[in-house]
């Protein structure tokens, strides 16, 4: 295995750490003081916990009930998608289900549901983001939901996990009250929406599309004024059926002001299509590690 190889499995392990840690810290911290059921196996082990607290003092733990609601859905997946699929998912796993029994269950939100689901939802998010870019799972209703869609091709396994996940926040909602139930499903929005800023980047930047008579002239300016590359893009005008030379550009979202104003300084009547570019690689922006 060469250096990069090594590196990159040392990165994905600081990232599993680092993620299941986020996501029991979410769990023990707020959803459990709080009685939110956010979905997934540890949404059971929560009810669990809370129905079986005149059995065992203290209800059966978290990270117990994870690991044995995991034991029969691991086992599956091996048979069904290979060694290579359940590796990093069964580290993950453990970690989690390590983490849940090592950080004590404290109400940081002093039995404010707003803040609870508000903090949750960050921290959980941040962790399950690190997880997801170390291109593993927590395994859970994740991996059932991989299974479940085998046997049902007509859904994806997004609309499987949405149901299962949906069913078990519904339970939440006999067990703890509407009012756990509805601000769990805050805490969930939040959550996805933390995982998927991770995933998919955090430096947003701007891609501009610039149809303009004078595009040399433009092209110009953008490129010594901002010192950003121009990309020239054969175009044709379907109403007019003329030839055209589309620009595109790509800026900080600083620099998005200054390109239209140079764009417009030169031609008024210029067309220009904004949009956002939510990760770009390469120079004058993330450089590329080429060691």
């Amino acid at each position: 295995m060469g250096l990069l190889g090594k590196r990159t499995i040392y990165a994905d392990g600081i990232k599993l750490i680092l993620g299941t840690g986020g996501i029991a810290l979410g769990i023990q911290w707020f959803y459990d003081p709080g009685g939110f059921v956010t979905g997934g196996f540890t949404g059971i082990a929560i009810m669990i916990r809370q129905t079986t607290l005149f059995l065992v003092k203290g209800g059966v733990p978290l990270w117990l009930t994870n690991l044995l609601l995991n034991i029969p859905v691991f086992l599956a997946a091996l048979r069904i998608k290979g060694r290579r699929f359940v590796a990093k998912t069964a580290a993950a796993t453990f970690m989690l289900s390590g983490w849940l029994y090592v950080i004590p269950a404290v109400d940081m939100a002093q039995q404010d549901f707003l803040l609870a689901s508000v903090f949750g939802g960050v921290i959980s998010g941040a962790g399950m983001g690190l997880v997801l870019l170390a291109r593993a799972t927590t395994g859970g209703t994740d991996m059932v939901a991989v299974l479940i869609q085998r046997k049902l091709r007509h859904y994806s396994v997004v609309q499987v996990l949405e149901a299962v996940d949906g069913l078990i926040v519904l339970l939440g909602i006999f067990v703890f009250g509407l009012k756990s139930g509805m601000y769990a499903m805050i805490a969930i929005f939040i959550a996805s929406k933390v995982s998927d800023a991770l995933m998919e980047g955090m430096k947003y930047s701007k891609a501009a599309f610039i149809i303009t008579e004078k595009y040399d002239e433009v092209a110009g300016e953008l490129m010594e004024q901002l010192d950003r590359g121009v990309t020239g893009l054969n175009a044709k005008g379907m109403y007019s059926g003329g030839e055209k030379c589309m620009l595109y550009c790509v800026v900080s979202k600083k620099e998005i002001v200054a390109l239209k104003e140079i764009v417009v300084g030169i031609d008024r009547h210029a067309f220009v299509i904004v949009s956002d570019a939510r990760e770009v690689l390469g120079e004058g922006f993330i450089e590329h590690d080429v060691k």
